[in-house]
């Protein structure tokens, strides 16, 4: 007979876990990616009304227009620093979610070690328990088989 592996309810408790530093994981690249795509739209913006401007000068430019482009690009870059520091910051969760779902899936690698160990075990144990019975068996059927003989 089996016994139970104690501490099962470990093993599932170390899976839901896992399971969810993998979601977690997931949301933080998912929110990387994101805040990456908007630092790039900003500079492309940005890019594009730099040509803007160097067009309109190349045409004459009036000194209040001028400075209304500058503004603009100013703001643009002041969104830019923004956006680049909420990549940062994204960067480093991501990097601390990995970190956590690294250390999940070891603790679970660990405790299913442990119940891989007790069910090769307990098949041992089962499989030795059988070949005992076999055995049993075969000596009552042979101790059987002489006693019919020798009458």
């Amino acid at each position: 007979m089996t016994s139970k592996f104690s501490l099962q309810p470990l093993l599932e408790l170390m899976q839901t876990r896992t399971d969810e530093a993998t979601r977690q994981l997931g949301r933080l690249i998912a929110a990387e990616h994101s805040a990456r795509s908007r630092l790039q739209m900003l500079e492309d913006y940005r890019a594009e009304y730099a040509i803007k401007l160097r067009e309109a000068c190349a045409q004459g430019v009036t000194p209040i227009a001028l400075r209304n482009y500058q503004d603009f690009l100013a703001r643009i870059d002041e969104a830019i620093n923004q956006q680049a520091l909420a990549v940062r910051h994204s960067e480093q969760s991501t990097v601390s979610g990995q970190e956590n779902w690294k250390e999940q899936n070891k603790r679970l690698k660990a405790i299913d070690t442990l119940s891989h160990r007790h069910n090769a075990r307990e098949k041992v144990l089962d499989n030795k328990q059988q070949q005992k019975i076999l055995e049993e068996h075969s000596t009552r059927k042979y101790a059987v088989r002489n006693d019919e003989d020798s009458d």
